[in-house]
């Protein structure tokens, strides 16, 4: 028996993955939204502050310009007046210098002009034909900006834009204080003013972490850089995110409610399965399973099948699993035999090499009444106790424990034998063949299959074969479904198969004919063999 899934089952997991859609699609779009809107209001505050940067490097130039405009000399009274009204009207520029091209000073507009480090090389600005570079005065944790422009071949002014006021906190955008780094800095990269740890800020480690923005100041070769962490971001809208995370598990809820609701109307079978059993629709069909070397049939494997009050026959594998997992395969496998014992009672005792197959699960070894049951049932029936094989499926891991070994023998010692379900998948244990006794392998089909008509030789089943030849199992080949597989297991010494190939799942009446036909046709071959000897 294959582990297959229920219809049910199917259908609940596409309404449990559909269900919670919305609840999916919230965090999706909403983080998508933040993204979106916090990323535009961040880019937007990094273009004030770019604009404002831009505003004090032009303020130097315009001072100068004024003041030389003004003078027709530097350094006279006059000329420092000009200098002295114009930053008073201004806002960033602290200081103007006069000094020869070979650095001597001449006059400042301040009095007592500071000695300073300079920091960066000389940027020109295009379109104008003053300089810019970055100077640190003594003390100062950031650098000043240093506008430079010639008077003359022989003199040059210098006007000293402070434009640390610009990252104060109290000046910063609302939107960018919680920034996790800032950097300003020339375009080749000679960095002015750092706040936060800027080895983060990179394209592999920032790409979903952070939010990002970068702006140049115009035509000035100044850019500043953020990085805002998208958990801050996102915890501005906690509130909108709980609504609404709240909304979709409601409507996630009901999605799950309503299809829940169309399985049951459905009828599926995980939700009647009891009543089907208690009345009997659950029945046996059986299986061939037939003998190689004399064309007769050997036995059968019991499957159950269910039969609807609309007609409809539904396969084991949309129910099976189910039953297992509630523990609604003991009474099923009761009623089953129940139906077995009655059906093939007759046919059993004029066919006495007849094997009958019937599936136990794990359940059943934990429970331990299985041996009474078959006692009951089979012990005044037409089927003797050495005909039955039980099969042991390891739908779920079989324990190998003294609850496992009491069940194995005490059907061994009502005469049953043991057979070893879907050898080579799942959780089947070969170790059971040694230990516990298990006297049949049944290979599963999935390497029967490998078998076609150019194979010379299946490494796997021959493997499988040798092995349960070499334990002293007999071996029952499922799934053959083309003579090339049954030519080819009948020559590795294989002699009892089931598959397409020669009958599928029959109801009793149907199997109670091709017995009758194929083992009388074989014993009537065997005699005409016996007389022509």
């Amino acid at each position: 028996m294959k582990r297959l899934r229920s219809n049910s089952n199917i259908l609940m997991l596409i309404a449990a993955i559909l269900a919670f859609v919305p609840v999916f699609m919230v965090g999706y779009f909403l983080d998508g939204f933040v993204r979106g809107r916090e990323g535009a209001l961040i880019q937007r505050s990094i273009n004030g502050l770019t604009e404002d940067v831009q505003a004090s490097i032009y303020e130097g130039i315009d001072v100068i310009n004024a003041a030389v405009a003004d003078s027709n000399s530097v350094c006279t009274p006059n000329f420092l007046n000009t200098l002295r009204l114009k930053m008073q009207m201004g806002l960033y520029v602290r200081q103007v210098a006069v000094e020869s091209v070979q650095g001597v000073p001449y006059c400042d507009a301040v009095g007592g002009m500071v000695p300073y480090e300079v920091v960066s090389d000389e940027l020109s600005i295009p379109g104008r034909s003053a300089t810019l570079a970055a100077v640190l005065m003594p003390g100062a944790d950031v650098p000043m900006f240093r506008v430079t422009q010639m008077i003359d071949r022989n003199r040059r002014m210098q006007a000293f834009v402070n434009f640390s006021q610009i990252i104060t906190a109290g000046r910063l955008p609302s939107e960018i204080r919680a920034a996790s780094m800032l950097r300003i800095s020339f375009t080749d990269d000679t960095e002015l003013v750092s706040i936060g740890d800027p080895s983060t800020f990179t394209a592999s480690s920032s790409e979903g972490e952070y939010l990002i923005a970068n702006a140049f100041a115009g035509d000035v070769p100044v850019r500043i850089e953020v990085a805002l962490p998208f958990e801050t971001a996102r915890a501005g809208y906690a509130d909108i995110y709980l609504v609404l995370i709240l909304a979709a598990c409601l409507l996630s809820g009901t999605v799950l409610f309503i299809f829940l609701q169309l399985a049951r109307n459905a009828n599926l079978p995980d939700f009647d399965l009891e009543h089907a059993i208690m009345q009997g629709a659950i029945c046996p069909y059986y299986q061939p399973v037939i003998d190689l070397s004399t064309g007769r049939v050997s036995g059968c494997e019991v499957l159950a099948r269910w039969q609807k009050t609309s007609g409809k026959t539904i396969s084991p594998g949309a129910f099976i699993e189910y039953a297992e997992v509630t523990g609604l395969a003991i009474p099923m496998t009761i009623r089953l035999m129940e139906t077995v014992a009655h059906e093939l009672g007759d046919l059993c005792l004029s066919n006495p090499e007849l094997k009958i197959s019937i599936n136990l699960f794990e359940g059943h070894f934990r429970d331990g009444a299985i041996v009474e049951d078959v006692q009951a049932i089979f012990g005044g029936s037409g089927i003797s106790y050495r005909q039955l094989v039980f099969e042991i499926t390891e739908r779920f891991p079989l324990e190998n424990d003294e609850q496992t070994i009491s069940v194995i023998n005490g059907l061994h010692a009502l005469g049953c034998r043991l057979a070893l379900d879907d050898v080579g998948t799942g959780h089947s244990n070969l170790s059971f063949v040694q230990t516990l006794g298990v006297d049949i392998i049944k290979i599963d089909r999935i390497f029967v299959s490998a078998v076609t008509d150019k194979t010379e030789a299946a490494p796997v089943l021959d493997g499988l074969i040798a092995m349960a030849q070499n334990l002293g199992a007999d071996v029952v080949a499922e799934g053959v479904e083309t003579e090339e597989q049954a030519m080819y297991l009948r020559a590795k010494g294989v002699r009892n198969v089931q598959g397409f190939l020669f009958a599928e799942a029959l109801p009793v009446e149907k199997y109670v004919r091709i017995v009758g036909a194929l083992n009388q046709f074989g014993e009537n071959s065997a005699n005409e063999s016996r007389k022509a000897a």
